[in-house]
């Protein structure tokens, strides 16, 4: 089912997301959910704090970068309870331009770490400690930010944050243009 992305505003994209249990009621029916949010909205990673569940899911589908990163064909990939350990401060910092399916029409570049140490449980609830690099860190790094209530818009410089800040208020407000269901602060 596809679910609506919160936007920015919302209070549940600002709380740190709970750890769930193995036994969390319908968690395949939610990670399916989510892909299909995913898909639908044209996106790469959804967190669940953006379909309103303050919990530690993300879903990342990588596929559609196939053609550019051919490492990542058939890449569709849930995490569960992920937390970023280390991100390895030897590895140089990227900045590149990101966007977020709950801030519609805003893309800025953010530096990031392109090494991190990550420990999640997969959608099977087997467990992983490794250590990920390049793009897929990125990505992690984006979404994972997302369960602990930070938003990309919160590591741009702060003269982009003074640039966007009536962009920002305006989508909080509504008035944007999107392709894609989404709920709104009321």
């Amino acid at each position: 089912m596809i679910l609506p992305i919160y936007i920015y505003g919302q209070p549940v994209l600002r709380k740190v997301a709970e750890d769930i249990p193995a036994d969390y009621p319908e968690l395949e029916t939610l990670i399916n959910d989510m892909f299909d949010t995913l898909k639908s909205s044209d996106g790469i990673g959804l967190a669940a704090p953006q379909i309103g569940k303050s919990i530690r899911v993300v879903v990342i589908d990588l596929d559609v970068l196939k053609d550019e990163f051919p490492e990542y064909e058939n890449f569709h990939h849930a995490f569960i309870n992920p937390h970023i350990i280390e991100i390895d401060d030897n590895a140089p910092k990227e900045s590149m331009e990101e966007g977020c399916l709950s801030i519609p029409g805003i893309h800025e570049s953010v530096k990031r770490g392109t090494r991190i140490h990550v420990k999640y449980l997969d959608e099977n609830l087997q467990p992983h400690d490794e250590w990920v690099e390049g793009y897929l860190a990125r990505v992690m790094q984006h979404e994972f930010d997302h369960l602990d209530g930070v938003m990309f818009t919160d590591r741009v410089t702060p003269l982009r944050k003074q640039l966007i800040r009536n962009k920002l208020k305006a989508i909080s407000q509504g008035k944007f243009r999107c392709s894609y269901h989404v709920k709104l602060r009321h």
